[in-house]
């Protein structure tokens, strides 16, 4: 059964609180199913009550559609995930509307996934945002891609999503 609650505990058989978990402690939970995969870090959950939630992953920039390693990043994300129920750990939206938030799979944390597979960057402008231990989870599995040349780090000099869509932006601009 699918849920989504705004308390900080998630239910258990016999209507029991459990114990706050580490993970979600003072944050919200939602779950669903993924019902579309829009980048490498954007999906769309479909609660139990039919509601679609737009959910940007947390702590991670993947790179943007039009960009190298944009469609590879999307693609990975979707074998990941796509038509799977999962929960978001989440406490913020951002200015798009979105929940900003982090995806578990069977307990796996399928944002670090998208470090570790070399197809999303570590978000450092957010990082203070995270959880001092995923930060450093976070931080170590993106060096870690890095030295083993996953991913968009075949390349020598990979241009930050966030880079790429400041120079889209001036590029627009001096078309105009």
């Amino acid at each position: 059964m699918f849920f989504a609650t705004s308390c900080s505990r998630p239910p258990t058989s016999g209507g029991q609180s459990a114990s706050p978990s580490p993970v979600i402690a003072g944050r919200q939970t939602l779950s669903g199913r993924v019902v579309k995969v829009a980048d490498g870090d954007t999906v769309t959950v479909l609660d139990a009550t039919n509601t679609q939630h737009r959910i940007r992953l947390e702590g991670i920039d993947a790179p943007e559609s039009h960009q190298d390693f944009g469609t590879q990043s999307k693609r990975n994300l979707s074998s990941l995930i796509f038509d799977r129920d999962v929960t978001v750990v989440y406490d913020k939206t951002d200015r798009y509307g979105r929940l900003v938030g982090k995806i578990l799979l069977d307990g796996k944390d399928i944002n670090l996934e998208q470090i570790k597979a070399g197809l999303a960057w570590h978000y450092k402008e957010y990082e203070r945002e995270q959880a001092p231990e995923d930060r450093e989870i976070y931080a170590r599995a993106e060096d870690e891609a890095r030295r083993a040349r996953r991913g968009l780090w075949v390349d020598a000099n990979p241009v930050e999503p966030s880079e790429f869509r400041r120079e889209a932006r001036e590029e627009r601009k001096s078309e105009k």
